[in-house]
């Protein structure tokens, strides 16, 4: 990957305390930062609706590098910022895979489809109709149904059902 501009907003990975996630998402929604933390809503004790982490302890945060840096050392964010040990720097997701990731990560279609050919387990593929257009990724059969499979670092993954016939070969 280039490198990017100093001043250029990008989303970096950060880690915080299990459990804080949600509180370190208030704190960026307060302070007006673009940031993620995937999400679950599920039936709590007594039927209530809980949200949940979907990833213990990550967040990502939207800014340029200076920004993201005082986040922590002026603002007193309770996080820290996870290095690529490879460059020996933030560790930085590129735009189109977090944007893939939030999108799949948001939807699931059930919707059958036909293809002109059996789609292989793992063969990369881009949906090309619906919600998910434009998305890349990679095939999976699991119980009957299609999935297509982002990850985001190859370490974080997330699929969503999708009809077999809005799927392209790469």
């Amino acid at each position: 990957m280039k490198d990017a501009a100093p001043d250029e907003k990008r989303w970096f990975v950060a880690r915080t305390n299990h459990g804080a996630e949600l509180g370190v998402r208030n704190r960026l929604a307060a302070l007006e930062v673009e940031h993620f933390v995937p999400t679950t809503r599920t039936r709590g004790w007594r039927g209530r609706t809980v949200e949940k982490p979907v990833i213990n302890c990550l967040l990502f945060i939207r800014a340029t590098q200076a920004e993201a840096l005082a986040l922590i050392h002026e603002r007193g964010l309770k996080a820290d910022y996870l290095f690529d040990c490879a460059t020996h720097r933030l560790m930085v997701v590129p735009d189109k895979a977090m944007d893939d990731f939030r999108r799949v990560l948001d939807l699931s279609t059930d919707e059958g489809g036909l293809i002109d050919r059996p789609l292989q387990q793992g063969e990369k593929v881009r949906v090309m109709k619906g919600p998910l257009e434009g998305v890349e990724g990679r095939i999976l059969e699991l119980q009957g149904k299609n999935y297509v499979v982002v990850s985001l670092l190859d370490s974080l993954f997330t699929r969503a059902a999708i009809p077999r016939a809005w799927l392209e070969i790469r």
